[in-house]
């Protein structure tokens, strides 16, 4: 099976605040964008629509998104986003994530060392939580709950963060988009 690399830079604005962790992004035919959360089916920036405009459809725009509003929302509310796998092979094809086996894992250290001022990290979905639960010794948290965590930077540094665990924005995910974007509210209007 092959192996593929993440397909996308980390987009890490310098005052970022919080950093939103998915696992992977899905095989590159599924996107209609050349950024995070790309296959239209995914809710996150009806999510992101929902929570800043109170309107689902405002990053929307006919089968794709407005990726440049999208970008100048991110920098503006201090958002960084990547994932936590770094390199996977797809078991099938398609973009689940119990169907991806991690390769190699990214460095998130070496991420939080670009965004200093980031104090909570997001996991958007079970998968980006388990992973860094495991790899920083922290309970599992509920989804909307977080947990604090050390992370140690690559200079040695430790840096306290809180974990939260959000509930997956894929359309799958057996939970209404009104009620996800309540739980995304709490920590995207979170003021430090």
């Amino acid at each position: 099976m092959t192996i593929e690399s993440h397909p996308l830079q980390p987009f890490l604005p310098p005052q970022a605040r919080l950093l939103m962790l998915g696992s992977f992004p899905p095989p590159k035919q599924r996107w209609c964008m050349d950024f995070f959360y790309p296959n239209r089916t995914n809710q996150m920036w009806e999510i992101f629509g929902l929570v800043f405009f109170g309107d689902s459809q405002h990053f929307v725009d006919g089968k794709t998104f407005r990726k440049e509003e999208i970008i100048k929302l991110l920098v503006e509310q201090g958002i960084a986003i990547f994932d936590t796998a770094y390199r996977v092979r797809r078991l099938r094809d398609n973009a689940s994530d119990k169907f991806l086996e991690v390769v190699e894992k990214t460095n998130i250290p070496a991420l939080l060392e670009q965004i200093p001022l980031c104090t909570d990290i997001v996991c958007t979905g079970q998968k980006s939580a388990e992973t860094l639960c495991e790899d920083y010794a922290a309970p599992l948290p509920r989804p909307g709950e977080n947990v604090p965590i050390t992370i140690n930077t690559n200079q040695g540094t430790p840096r306290q963060l809180l974990l939260w665990r959000m509930p997956s924005s894929s359309r799958a995910y057996p939970m209404k988009l009104e009620e996800k974007a309540r739980f995304y509210q709490r920590i995207l209007l979170r003021t430090p």
